[in-house]
């Protein structure tokens, strides 16, 4: 998949300097036509410079006729110049013009991709991860931990603050030290603790960093399986498109495991892509309102023992922050 969006982002280069090199030419017809000494001081300019580079592969001693003609190539380009501005335009009217002057809108700076290169390069990840808006709003500068009681919970050592501190903590953590580790995470509690909005943060800041994220809710994820494997408008090309996208991003966020049809087809899919993405070594994130005796009971021993044995497990505890967010916004009007 990573491989199809540089390829994507190369023909997008094509076009501009496709598109540059038109509005290049519309120029030099125009300039010809209404100063054909224009034309003229190109044709000189380009003969002087084929003669001296004949003159450099003579290998002679040709020193002062290279000088010479390279003073009059400095002559003619200054009439040149001084033709486009007294006639109004710039004097670097025919020259190339480029989107990213440091690369030349090649995308590469030597063997290197230049910066717009990336940022291309991220922008088709943003879109592919289904999270372009929300992260707008759902990061780790938006987090508000404040939300979080001080209160102990009961049948918990500690207050939902203090563990959220530690969640919070790990997750900069996981960012950081992201392709120096394969951990996956387990977000499970109860609806409105923050598990989606921490999984949004840490896609975000990955994102920002040229990895490929994807997010899909469970229930979505096996629904989009089951179209693209079973709809027969789908080709084999677009299945295959699919499935890669999903098992070999370099992180999965599967959200609200558990609202997916209970099925042994929804069954056998996630426990594929779990499976494959471990053996991949690739980096998944799963959360759920489920407990984890939900979800021993609920599911299949091989889907439990992957993501039991090879998660790191955290659990959100506390009252629905949604509710402390509308509370706070209503004493702040």
């Amino acid at each position: 998949m990573r491989n199809s969006y540089t390829s994507e982002i190369l023909m997008e280069y094509e076009k501009i300097q496709d598109e540059n090199k038109r509005k290049l030419q519309q120029k030099k017809d125009y300039v010809y036509k209404k100063f054909p000494r224009i034309k003229e001081i190109d044709s000189e300019i380009s003969e002087y410079g084929i003669n001296i580079a004949a003159s450099v592969i003579k290998g002679a001693d040709m020193e002062k006729t290279i000088g010479e003609a390279k003073k009059k190539m400095t002559d003619l380009k200054i009439e040149k110049s001084e033709i486009l501005a007294e006639n109004g335009l710039p004097v670097d009217y025919l020259e190339a013009s480029y989107n990213c002057k440091k690369c030349k809108d090649t995308g590469y700076i030597g063997s290197e991709k230049c910066t717009c290169f990336k940022q291309k390069l991220i922008d088709k990840y943003y879109q592919q991860s289904n999270l372009k808006n929300i992260l707008m709003k759902e990061n780790f500068d938006t987090f508000d931990i404040s939300l979080y009681s001080h209160s102990k919970v009961e049948g918990e050592d500690i207050s939902p603050f203090e563990n959220m501190q530690k969640i919070f903590k790990h997750s900069i953590d996981y960012v950081n030290n992201f392709d120096n580790t394969n951990e996956n995470l387990l977000f499970y509690g109860n609806s409105g603790l923050g598990k989606t909005f921490l999984s949004n943060c840490i896609a975000k800041d990955l994102l920002d960093r040229g990895k490929l994220v994807v997010y899909e809710t469970s229930s979505n994820l096996i629904e989009i399986l089951r179209n693209a494997k079973f709809d027969e408008s789908s080709t084999k090309e677009e299945l295959e498109k699919i499935l890669d996208n999903i098992l070999t991003c370099d992180l999965l966020i599967i959200d609200d495991l558990g609202t997916e049809p209970a099925t042994s087809y929804s069954y056998s899919e996630l426990f594929n892509i779990i499976n494959s993405r471990l053996l991949k070594q690739k980096k998944t994130i799963i959360s759920t309102n489920y407990t984890i005796n939900d979800i021993t009971n609920l599911y299949p021993e091989r889907i439990t023992s992957r993501i039991l044995g090879n998660y790191t497990v955290f659990k959100f505890i506390g009252d629905d922050i949604r509710i402390n967010r509308g509370s706070l916004k209503k004493q702040n009007k």
